[in-house]
């Protein structure tokens, strides 16, 4: 078995985090709209999230922001003249428009693509495709850049395929991997692919919230992919109903374990029979199940327990679950979580770490990173000025801490000045990140 880690590739959080609530499920973004953000905490916030993960061993990566306000967008409706004037005529004529330029959703990173590991894929590359995220206009924005940060990030195109994202149609509706889950006995073996899916594409959906994710939009993935051993699970309709808008608000994995809400799968004893028989041979399965009664599905939504990080600490033979500080904070969660750490499961550490200003936008520690299995050969083929080093994590605080505000609320992403600022921002990090210079629309004229 080839030797092989589980990196993080984090979203850098930009400087026009706000709280727009653009996400109709998303029930932290809905509850918080309107109200003030903090850009230069929730980037830092964030990259202490990273120094976290790097500090215990794990190879850590930085995907830059998306340039916002979104000009290029914007021009495409028919706005015109200098770029301050069609950020000030859209926001005058189309404020919903706007304000979908002005977000700073790609800091989620769990969703800028599905990822197959070469111990899974055919061809023996690390494939991506970037998730089209066709729910949400503010989200759909996102996959050509995101292609562009994961081309610059994996450029050897004999070890990794970055694909162009599934045509943006509602029927291939995409939200990568916040609906993937790997399951194996070790990183560099071949594992399992559960990929959870909510509709299908020609069902007549009737919920209170959208199913992001389609049936059809997961095969066309394994297929491109030529991805081993899928296993395709629906989402359960009272958990998108009641708010978890991807499965990994209720659901993570880490080599050979699941971790899930009751609620999770539309029919768990299936989803459960399924794993054991494409693991037959390879691994046997761990599932750690949380009821109802022990979590009721909105306590598990608020404290996003499972939007945890589950990971493998080097040295240490049980896993641990990095989550956010409102797991602790909330008596239900916490208590669930306490109990894992004591038991004689699979889990056998809690850590906890502040993203509280990603969190009220219902992002935790699991939407902001991309998983990518990584073997030793493929690691020394990324871009090195991209991963994170305590060097970089001091030269990126400076960064963030001269370029962004310490206060925004959806208002201000009018301001043209805030164009400037954020475009200074980013022409400053494609430098720190070596990612050319044109890497930005901006930059190319």
């Amino acid at each position: 078995m080839i030797s092989a880690v589980e990196a993080n590739a984090d979203g850098l959080i930009g400087p026009t985090h706000s709280y727009a609530g653009l996400s109709p499920g998303n029930l932290a973004s809905s509850l918080n709209k309107g109200e003030a953000s903090n850009p230069r905490a929730a980037v830092l916030q964030g990259l202490d999230k990273m120094k976290t993960l790097a500090d215990l061993g794990l190879p850590q990566f930085v995907l830059p922001p998306h340039e916002r306000p979104n000009i290029p967008f914007l021009r495409t409706l028919g706005f015109t003249g200098s770029d301050a004037q069609v950020l000030e005529r859209a926001w005058r004529s189309a404020p919903s428009f706007a304000a979908a330029a002005c977000s700073a959703s790609p800091m989620w990173a769990a969703n800028a693509a599905t990822v197959t590991p070469s111990a899974d894929a055919a061809d023996g590359r690390v494939h991506f495709t970037p998730a089209n995220l066709h729910t949400n206009l503010h989200r759909s924005l996102e996959h050509r850049q995101t292609k562009r940060a994961l081309d610059a990030l994996f450029p050897d195109a004999s070890r990794f395929a970055v694909h162009d994202a599934l045509p943006a149609v509602a029927h291939l509706a995409d939200e990568g991997a916040a609906n993937h889950v790997r399951l194996c006995a070790q990183h560099g073996g071949r594992g399992v692919n559960l990929l959870v899916w909510g509709r299908e594409a020609f069902e007549p959906w009737d919920g209170p919230f959208p199913a992001r994710q389609t049936r059809e939009a997961s095969e066309a993935i394994v297929r491109r992919h030529e991805a081993g051993r899928p296993i395709l699970a629906q989402q359960s309709r009272a958990a998108i109903a009641g708010g978890t808008f991807h499965n990994d608000v209720v659901c993570v994995g880490a080599l050979d374990t699941l971790f899930f809400h009751e609620l999770a799968f539309e029919d768990t004893a299936a989803t459960q029979a399924a794993i054991r028989r494409a693991a037959d041979g390879l691994f046997e399965p761990i599932f750690v199940e949380v009821s109802a009664a022990d979590l009721p599905l909105a306590d598990a939504i608020s404290s996003y327990l499972f939007n945890s990080m589950l990971i493998q600490v080097p040295g240490e033979d049980r896993l641990t679950l990095i989550c956010p500080t409102e797991t602790r904070d909330n008596p239900r969660s916490h208590a669930v979580a306490q109990a894992l750490a004591a038991s004689n499961g699979p889990i056998g550490r809690v850590q906890y770490v502040d993203v509280r200003q990603s969190m009220r936008n219902g992002g935790g520690p699991a939407c902001l990173r991309l998983r990518v299995v990584l073997t030793e050969t493929e690691l020394a083929a990324t871009n090195p000025a991209m991963r994170l080093t305590d060097e970089l994590h001091a030269r990126l605080s400076d960064w963030a801490g001269r370029w962004y505000r310490d206060e925004l609320r959806p208002a201000d992403l009018a301001d043209p000045d805030l164009l400037t600022e954020s475009r200074g921002a980013l022409d400053e990090l494609t430098t720190i990140l070596n990612l050319g210079t044109d890497f930005y629309p901006f930059q190319r004229g």
